[in-house]
């Protein structure tokens, strides 16, 4: 029988100090959902540790106590991935924020989860190295979180994701032990364990030191903006720089919608008139920079672009990107309220996917911002609506769904770096066959057999499933038995 989340409490005083446990209701509630504030709850009780040590004594009174735990990193999540346990403890990582090793003979970089990812750049830069995943909150989001859902960024079409800039490991299990996964060497032999646990989204456990490889800064950097007066003829040019044997580092693309949603919120100054912009960045050996650079402006000119302006140095590129790092938080100047989706499809699927996506958007009343990488087909649908207005947040939810069932009806993923959390636990069965889900259960259990490492994460369950998801407008039934709080 576990015992209450209360009775911890004492013992949890002693691994953490006074300092490092919070109770009290109101500063519990801060910590009540990540990125996405429509799944919220307020945790049983937060610890904030500051070393491994800590965190392995936590894990280790709640495996013995049969208390749920779910790690938390800077919050700035958008799947519901780290939406806290009523009865549970909330292990909260941003204490420990120590870079530990910058290690430029082998070309790492060892840090603590905390660590906010745009510091290891920080920390290399002196050397002329940088760290390459760049989600677009790099500058707030920490490595461990970066872990946990596999985060991506606007340059993983050349660089990858966080999986393929992971070397190493520390981890505590969900029965409160310590092990090590890889090391600072390439590759290691047997079963891949850090591949597994990278983008496991806590259910495997908490990464408490992590060794990351650090790349060579690019000898040249171009950036060029594109605009265009539909998504159509973006989207062309797209699929002509790729076609022609051009690898840019990064290729984003934004709508119109989204891009009125920039201006409002950092004056990006971007074309006037633009139904797309697209951002397209190259890097590597100046020669070779310069000529696919001249030849993707060509291609963007080929498929219509009316403007194209080029950065002469690092603040025009910064300015460049300036509207696109903003738009998930700049929507919030044209929307009370909205849903950031995250999709994949196959490159070649995306005019038809887009076409689609503002069918719906017509159809149902519900405006749609799209903002995403086009590179690689993973698409950042932002679905805007006014939460205040009677059934605007379920008719919103309604679709966002459809769209990530585009996304599998053209042969591609509900996720591509946000990751599934609560937010798409129930739709993995339409990507997924029982047999496929029954065999990932079995091996998160082969790691957590009590099931308390963020429960209800990942995998559909019954009682997640059961549920209408969006945002709640009547009583939870949690709330109803008297085991929760809902404000």
């Amino acid at each position: 029988m576990p015992l209450p989340v209360t009775a911890l409490i004492p013992r949890l005083r002693e691994i953490c100090g006074d300092d490092g446990v919070i109770t009290d209701p109101n500063r519990r509630r801060t910590y009540e959902s990540d990125g996405i504030t429509y799944h919220a709850g307020t945790p049983g009780v937060v610890v904030l540790p500051t070393s491994t040590e800590q965190v392995a004594a936590v894990v280790r009174l709640c495996s013995e106590s049969g208390v749920p735990f779910v790690p938390r990193g800077a919050g700035t999540g958008l799947s519901a991935g780290a939406l806290p346990h009523s009865q549970g403890v909330l292990i909260v990582t941003s204490r420990m924020r120590r870079i530990l090793e910058i290690d430029i003979a082998n070309e790492r970089a060892v840090v603590q989860p905390g660590v906010a990812n745009l510091e290891v750049t920080r920390a290399a830069a002196p050397h002329g190295y940088y760290y390459a995943p760049d989600p677009s909150s790099q500058q707030v989001c920490s490595v461990g979180g970066n872990i946990a859902e596999n985060s991506g960024g606007a340059h993983c079409l050349k660089y990858g994701f966080t999986v393929n800039h992971v070397t190493g490991l520390e981890v505590v299990t969900p029965q409160g032990e310590t092990v090590r996964l890889g090391g600072k060497s390439a590759d290691a032999p047997g079963y891949d364990l850090l591949g597994a646990f990278v983008g496991s989204e806590g259910t495997l456990g908490i990464a408490t030191e992590i060794t990351v490889r650090l790349l060579r800064a690019p000898q040249k950097v171009r950036t060029l903006l594109a605009a265009f007066e539909s998504m159509d003829a973006g989207g062309a040019a797209v699929s002509a720089i790729i076609s022609a044997g051009v690898l840019p580092a990064a290729v984003e693309m934004m709508d119109a919608l989204s891009i009125e949603a920039a201006e409002a919120a950092v004056a990006c100054d971007y074309p006037p008139g633009a139904g797309a912009v697209l951002i397209v960045e190259l890097d590597g050996p100046a020669a070779d920079v310069d000529a696919q650079f001249d030849h993707a402006t060509q291609l963007c000119r080929d498929a219509g672009a009316f403007e194209i302006r080029t950065a002469a140095d690092a603040d025009e590129r910064a300015r460049i990107w300036k509207g696109r790092k903003s738009a998930f938080a700049a929507v919030g100047r044209i929307s009370p309220a909205y849903i950031v989706q995250d999709g994949v499809v196959p490159r070649t699927a995306l005019p038809e996917v887009l076409r689609r996506i503002a069918e719906l958007s017509a159809e149902s009343g519900i405006r749609v911002a799209n903002v995403f990488h086009a590179g690689d087909g993973n698409l950042h649908p932002l679905v805007l609506f006014d939460d205040s207005a009677p059934e605007a947040s379920e008719k919103a939810a309604e679709v966002s769904g459809k769209i990530l069932d585009l996304c599998i009806e053209h042969g591609g993923s509900i996720t591509g770096e946000h990751g599934v959390g609560v937010d798409k636990a129930c739709q993995m069965p339409e990507m997924f066959s029982p047999a496929d889900l029954e065999t990932m259960d079995l091996f998160r259990s082969a790691f957590d057999p009590g099931g308390i490492a963020n429960p209800e994460k990942l995998l559909p369950t019954p009682r997640l499933c059961g549920e209408r998801p969006g945002v709640r407008k009547d009583v939870h039934p949690l709330v109803a038995e008297g085991t929760a709080e809902q404000f």
